[in-house]
Order: C-alpha cells, then sequence, then structure tokens
C-alpha cells in the first residue's frame, strides 16, 4: 500500500508539473496570437481575458499529450534512478506497479470530463462573445429552446430576430415562423408571421405571411398587409446556420443530452452531437491509454541509446492512435459507424494493445 500511495503522489505531481508548464507555453503562444490580431486597438486588459478565456479550450485538446508525456517522464525517472529495478526485485509485476497511476489517470479522466468540460464550453463561449464585441461585426446565430427554434441575423442597420416551430436538417426550411425586426437602438420595426420560410441566396422566400408594422403610428392591425409569398433580405447562408449550433464543444456534457434531445424535436439531425458526447464519455479511457502506451515503452530498465527511441516510438504510437480517434470520429458524424462503436473503439482497442504489450514485456 506505502508503494502504492508513492506511485500515485509521484504521478500526480509529474503530471501537474507537466500541465503547468504546458499552461505556460501555451497562455504566452495565446497572448501573442491575440496581440497580432488585434494589436493595439484593444487594451492589453482585454486582450490578456481573450487569451484566458482561450487557454481552456486548448489545454482541454491536449489533455492526452499531457498524460503521455506525465507517464513518460514518470517512469523514465523511475528506471534511471532504478527504483523499479527495487520494485521488481521486491516482488512487484509491472501491472501491479502501475495500478496506483492508472487509478489517478482515472480520476484525472473523471474530473476532466465532469468540471472541465462544462468550464471550456462556458469560456469558449464567452470568448465568442467577446471576440466578435473587439471585433464589432454584426453575428448570426441559431439556439434550440424548449418552445422551438430561434435565429437572429442583423447587418448595421437592423436586426431581426427569426423563431419557427420546425424545421428541416440543415435550418434552411422553417414552419410556423415569426419575423420580428429591430433598429439599432433596439426598438421593434416590424412584425412577420408565415406558415414556411425558405432560404434561397440572399433573401427568405415566405409564404401565407402576415406583416404588422411597428413604428408607433397607428394601431398595427389596422395596417397589416397579408401576402401570399413574400421575400425578406437575407445574409445567412446554410453554411452559418449549421455552424452557429453544429459545435457540440460548446455546449456543457450534463447539458448535451437534453440539447440533443430538443435538436430531435426540432428536426436536426443529432449524430454529430451524439458521437461528440460518446467521446467526452470515452475520454476517461483515451487517457488511460495513453498511459499504458506510454509505460509499455519504459517501464523497462534503460539501456544505451535505447531511451530516445523508445520514447519517440511511444510518442508516434499516441499520435497515430491520436488521429485514429479523430479519423473514427468523423467516420461517426457522416453516419458511415454508430457513436458508440466510433468513440469506444479506439480507445478499447488501445488498452487491449498496450495490456498486451506488458504482459509480453514485462511479464513473460
Amino acid at each position: 500500500m506505502i508503494l502504492h500511495r508513492y506511485f500515485a503522489r509521484r504521478f500526480t505531481w509529474t503530471f501537474l508539473a507537466t500541465f503547468a508548464g504546458f499552461f505556460l507555453l501555451m497562455i504566452l503562444v495565446d497572448l501573442v496570437e491575440q496581440l497580432r490580431r488585434f494589436g493595439a486597438d484593444v487594451p492589453f486588459g482585454d486582450i490578456m481575458q481573450l487569451s484566458l478565456l482561450n487557454l481552456a479550450g486548448g489545454i482541454y485538446g491536449i489533455m492526452p499529450l499531457i498524460m503521455v508525456l506525465s507517464t513518460l517522464v514518470m517512469f523514465l525517472g523511475l528506471s534511471q534512478s532504478s527504483e523499479m529495478v527495487v520494485t521488481r526485485a521486491a516482488g512487484r509485476s509491472a501491472l501491479r506497479s502501475l495500478a496506483a497511476p492508472l487509478v489517478v489517470t482515472l480520476i484525472i479522466g473523471a474530473i476532466t470530463v465532469g468540471v472541465f468540460n462544462p468550464i471550456v464550453a462556458a469560456t469558449s463561449k464567452e470568448y465568442g462573445t467577446r471576440e466578435v464585441e473587439l471585433r464589432s461585426a454584426g453575428a448570426s446565430v441559431l439556439s434550440i429552446l424548449g418552445d422551438g427554434l430561434w435565429l437572429r441575423q442583423g447587418d448595421d442597420v437592423s436586426q431581426t430576430v427569426i423563431r419557427a416551430d420546425t424545421t428541416n436538417l440543415d435550418g434552411t426550411a422553417l414552419t410556423g415562423v415569426s419575423f420580428i425586426t429591430f433598429t439599432p437602438e433596439g426598438g421593434p420595426t416590424r412584425r412577420i408571421e408565415a406558415a414556411t420560410a425558405t432560404l434561397t441566396p440572399g433573401a427568405w422566400d415566405l409564404t401565407d405571411a402576415k406583416a404588422w408594422p411597428l413604428d408607433g403610428v397607428g394601431v398595427p392591425e389596422a395596417r397589416a398587409t397579408t401576402h401570399p409569398t413574400l421575400r425578406i433580405p437575407s445574409s445567412l447562408t446554410a453554411d452559418e446556420i449549421r455552424d452557429s449550433f453544429g459545435d457540440p464543444s460548446s455546449i456543457a456534457i450534463w447539458e448535451l443530452p437534453a440539447f440533443i434531445a430538443r435538436l430531435e424535436v426540432a428536426g436536426f439531425s443529432t449524430t454529430r452531437h451524439a458521437v461528440w458526447f460518446q467521446m467526452e464519455l470515452a475520454l476517461p479511457a483515451f487517457l488511460l491509454s495513453m498511459v499504458l502506451i506510454g509505460a509499455g515503452f519504459t517501464m523497462r530498465h534503460q539501456r544505451g541509446g535505447r531511451t530516445g527511441v523508445m520514447v519517440l516510438s511511444a510518442i508516434l504510437i499516441c499520435f497515430a492512435l491520436f488521429f485514429l480517434r479523430n479519423f473514427a470520429q468523423i467516420l461517426g458524424e457522416n453516419g458511415q459507424i454508430p457513436a458508440i462503436l466510433a468513440a469506444w473503439a479506439p480507445p478499447l482497442a488501445a488498452i487491449g494493445a498496450s495490456l498486451g504489450l506488458l504482459l509480453h514485456l514485462e511479464d513473460g
């Protein structure tokens, strides 16, 4: 038990040191990038806030790399100090020596998914909002709520809020739709209700529409007009609509199941979000595979110049596994393989192969 606590403590401190190193490196790199993008037009304090908001997502994305480097550093240190030799002489097998680091990895993975993931989702949204504000550009946003689907389009002249009961898969055909146009100062100028609205290049084509002027002159109902067809200019495109709600990483994992349910009710495809949800659930297993791969190549006593080759081999295999995971994610998002298979097959296969390598090299 004392040895398990020692390995767990050492792995934890190694992970924290590696995490801190990447934190400092990435904050400096991102700060330089934000300064390059905004220059002297934006106060340094705002740029620093942008860098900190963007940092969470960057760190979250490289967690597997941090984990494998922590494993390599720890076990190389144990091998060079002959602590692994002493451990084996005491009757501890390689798998028993790995028990404590693996438990710590699972705990880190659970904290990453359960706590760090919602933080990343919140900071990503805030980063996007702050960036748009600093650039002073018009925005187009879509959201799925319990009472329907909401869109926003706008420019320097006006902003229009769009609400629809249902839509097609890409958000370009709406039914039971309302358009409310606002001035830049915030006052409404026109309201339109229509049976359907179809997005065409440069405009929304409405059918069975009724329009009410909201300029404050007279009674809106008395001045209302009906139109069998009506065309409303729009700068939105189908790609912009999909992209505005298509990034699952901006949604906390605890909220993702309810969001997927709302997408299904609204008529959108939920494949991408379902794959992302399963990928997040499988992240602790993926981190576990990183530790096993790193340990498989560095737990043995290092002789001569083989250390560099072993470390390089471990890193290359981890990168290959990372790209395989991304490839499986793409296949899952395209519907070619089930979401569960896309998310869980790469880490589970890597865990099985790593255990086989450890049993072959360490325990005969």
